[in-house]
């Protein structure tokens, strides 16, 4: 008995800690690279642990059941060891060469090192699985509950330590794992294995010295982002720096420069004050200036483009998204406003101005200042005050918007459905103010900047959306004002007045031409129909993101990358070179991975199916294709949807993949139970999946609008409570197959296995692509699509099912066979 109950011991913590690494990677590679190659470390996990399930089938005689215990811990030990090794590989590597040869060959070394790891994971699962003598359904529903587990424990870690610490924690759970399964004693090892038997001997030795390890990093971070964002971190220039589930903020030390303006006016006079630099992930910086409390000390904020709005009259109350270094609060408090509501949905940045660095700024003792720490679009639609003014200024980080980063939090403030939401909780005549990025000579950002706001006032009614916006620019920075009124004459010339003052270029007058005929073809747009027609005719993808397409950021248009120059298009200012990039190494994935697949899972499982009947093979693949690319594609839209509606990734990935996990696992179960053996059931099963899937884009938007003023543990459950069902009857696919193929012939089933797990890594980095380019619905539905095909392949094997019991039949009855 306590064998036994170490061994579930054992496998719960492999499993959790392989699902909490996977998340945790997300969020290193995060900061250490682009936030769009979070869905890469989904593929890689795949495949990892599709490759060790491969070596352990090829390698049969080698994992013999009475050597079980010795072969589990030695996995288990090389998962914690491969942990801390692709941790420092992946800390050291620069992933952002030019698109070239030898690009290739370092994202080749980086995925290869990052699914080290996880194939041993997939050997311990694998062992277990097949090799145990416990229960099969007991040791199934251990490994599910220790991966469910490790999602929700990967936020927890994630918000008591590091990054890099968390990495090494996992790795002492690993060990641990190691320490359960090998037991008391040092029965059943094989002789002839010096290295595994070194390490079997010396496991807790190993153990010690991880947790050695782990502890002393978590208290000195010595083990750290060397590479981040394209360059070399200093240490010495970090004043302070804390992870939680979400972000990694580091504080630069004081520094006396010219204060940090972002659209500064040409007429700004240059002196010098304290100011620091507050970075999220290495890629985002915001400026905290010195401020002891008199606003005077602030006043060149005056000559910011972003602060254009507070030219307005009559402003009394304000509310700012995304608080930052606290520059937005100190504007609306410097131009006269009596309340300021500042929003942060990280908790660290409000903790620093008013806590850690309360001596450096005093914003946080200003009268009339408060703070709500959520996510902008549930505290807007939840609440119920209105603001004369409410701000966002370049919220989404430069990171983002310079490499085209398909995935990142902000994404769900630069929709119509959001800012429909702002919109509503503004006085009658109060605005909405958005800084973007701006490239003079361009119509980029600002120009889907301006879609967006057109798009957003069609949906409120409002006939003539020109009349109610102004944008003005200066340097890079473009700032927009727009308002559910039309703005009125008093309004105007306060703001003509301010951008003549400050030298600010006026984009957009409601009574004059717009800046470029693009921009004038966007703004006088009378209907969604016209406006589309009006951003058809650019380069680039100018047309309003919604939640169900929220790649604000994303502006490549794949459809015309043949029709153009496209060195020549890049090397235009703006945001068109850091898509073309991103995609590019996007593409460049998903050819790595269809490398590794090949050479790992495709080729060393060829001969299995070498033998058997051709219908088999052709079926079975196709069943297996299918059911491997439609969950792909299911996990990772509802990964894209979801995270808009919880407000950040790793949010999604934890409450997805914890849903999923659980769900599927149930439906694999029930599948022993509710045999698909026949071939209605088969075809009703797999309408009603594909009937669930196709339905989910025409009632969950209406959903998740609905409930978008609930709290993150309200909004969570309703998200598990969505995937459930999807969960669960797509969990019924990989069984049934498994038993049609085994009642046929059992030896290309480890084939079939490999091309449902092959087809699900090259389908992750597919799905990414086909959200960008389609909508993320389009990206569903063609997941529902692969259920609703099923019944063709799946027919075929119940025909060789039957044909095969015919065949069966005379021997059976003692007869001889027709064979």
């Amino acid at each position: 008995m306590a064998q036994r109950l170490l061994f579930y011991a054992g496998l719960g913590l492999i499993t959790a800690a392989t699902l909490m690494l996977q998340i945790v990677e997300t969020r290193i590679i995060s900061v250490t690279s682009w936030y769009h190659l979070a869905f890469f470390v989904i593929s890689i996990a795949m495949f990892g642990l599709t490759a060790g399930a491969v070596w352990v089938y090829l390698r049969s005689e080698t994992y013999r059941p009475e050597q079980l215990s010795h072969h589990l811990s030695v996995a288990s030990l090389s998962f914690a060891l491969a942990t801390v090794f692709a941790l420092l590989v992946q800390l050291t590597i620069v992933t952002s060469l030019p698109a070239s040869v030898m690009s290739f060959v370092v994202w080749a070394e980086f995925a290869v090192a990052l699914s080290l790891p996880f194939f041993f994971s997939g050997i311990v699962v694998s062992l277990a699985l097949t090799r145990s003598p416990y229960p099969i359904g007991v040791v199934y529903g251990v490994d599910l509950l220790g991966a469910a587990l490790g999602c929700l424990g990967a936020l927890v870690l994630l918000n008591l330590v590091s990054g890099p610490s968390a990495v090494l924690w996992i790795a002492v759970l690993g060990a641990v794992g190691g320490l359960f399964f090998a037991g008391p004693g040092r029965e059943g090892v094989p002789p002839g294995r010096p290295i595994a038997a070194r390490l079997f001997r010396h496991r807790r030795v190993v153990l010690g010295c991880l947790a050695a390890l782990a502890a002393a990093n978590s208290a000195t971070e010595s083990i750290r982002p060397t590479i981040v964002k394209d360059g070399i971190e200093q240490p010495a220039l970090t004043a302070y720096e804390q992870w939680n589930s979400f972000s990694r903020i580091t504080v630069g030390q004081s520094e006396t420069a010219t204060p940090v303006l972002w659209g500064p006016s040409p007429r700004f006079a240059s002196h010098q004050i304290d100011q620091r630099w507050m970075n999220i992930d290495g890629g985002a910086g915001t400026a905290v200036y010195r401020f002891t409390g008199n606003l005077n000390e602030v006043a060149f904020l005056r000559y910011d483009v972003t602060n254009l709005a507070y030219a307005l009259p009559a402003l009394r109350t304000g509310a700012v998204i995304g608080v930052g270094g606290g520059r937005d609060m100190l504007s609306a408090r410097l131009f006269g406003l009596s309340e300021v509501v500042g929003v942060e949905i990280n908790p660290i940045f409000i903790d620093l101005l008013t806590r850690r660095f309360a001596n450096y700024t005093a914003i946080g003792r200003l009268p009339g200042i408060g703070f709500e720490i959520d996510e902008a679009r549930s505290w807007f639609a939840r609440t119920d005050r209105t603001f004369d003014i409410i701000q966002m200024s370049l919220i989404d980080t430069w990171a983002a918007t310079g490499a085209g980063a398909f995935t990142l939090s902000e994404n769900g403030l630069y929709t119509v459905e959001a800012w429909r939401i702002f919109l509503e909780r503004l006085t009658p005549e109060g605005v909405f103010t958005v800084s973007r990025w701006h490239a003079p000579g361009e119509v980029n950002e600002t120009g889907r900047m301006v879609s967006l706001a057109v798009a957003t006032l069609q949906a409120l009614g409002v006939a003539e959306p020109k009349r109610h916006m102004f944008m003005a620019s200066s340097g890079l920075v473009a700032t927009l004002v727009m308002s559910r009124s039309s703005l009125s004459d008093q309004a105007l010339e306060a703001l003509r007045t301010a951008a003549a003052t400050y030298a600010f270029s006026v984009l957009l007058d409601p009574r004059a031409p717009a800046a470029s005929p693009l921009l004038e073809s966007i703004v006088s747009a009378p209907d969604g129909d016209s406006l589309q027609r009006a951003t058809q005719s650019s380069y680039l993808d100018l047309s309003a993101p919604t939640d169900a397409r929220p790649f604000f950021f994303n502006q490549l248009r794949l459809d015309r990358l043949l029709d153009q120059d496209i060195l020549a298009v890049a090397s235009r200012p703006g945001v068109y070179g850091g898509n073309l990039s991103a995609t590019l190494t996007l593409a460049m994935l998903i050819v790595i991975s269809a490398v590794l697949v090949a050479a790992t899972i495709i080729i060393p499982l060829r001969s299995t199916v070498s033998r058997a009947a051709s219908t088999l093979t052709i079926a079975g693949t196709a069943y297996f294709a299918l059911i491997g690319i439609g969950f792909m594609m299911v996990e990772i839209a509802l990964l894209q949807r979801i995270s808009v509606f919880l407000g950040h990734p790793v949010y999604a990935l934890s409450v997805v993949l914890f849903s999923l996990i659980l769900s599927t696992g149930l439906g694999s179960l029930a599948s022993e139970r509710l045999r698909l053996d026949g071939s209605l059931r088969l075809i009703g099963w797999s309408a009603l999946t594909g009937a669930y899937l196709l339905a989910l884009p025409s009632w969950l938007p209406g959903a998740l609008l609905h409930l978008e003023s609930a709290s993150l543990m309200s909004r969570a459950g309703l998200a598990v409570l969505v995937l459930a069902p999807a969960g669960f009857l797509m969990g019924f696919g990989f069984p049934t197959g498994m038993r049609l193929v085994s009642m046929i012939d059992q030896r290309p089933t480890p084939w079939f296995w490999g091309i449902n797990g092959a087809a699900g890594v090259l389908a992750a980095s597919v799905a990414v692509l086909t959200s960008i380019e389609f909508g993320i619905d389009t990206t569903l539905r063609a997941g529902a699509v692969c259920y609703l095909l099923l019944p063709g392949p799946a027919l075929l094997l119940v025909r060789c099912v039957r044909a095969a019991r015919k065949d069966a039949a005379p021997t059976r009855q003692g007869q001889p066979s027709l064979s």
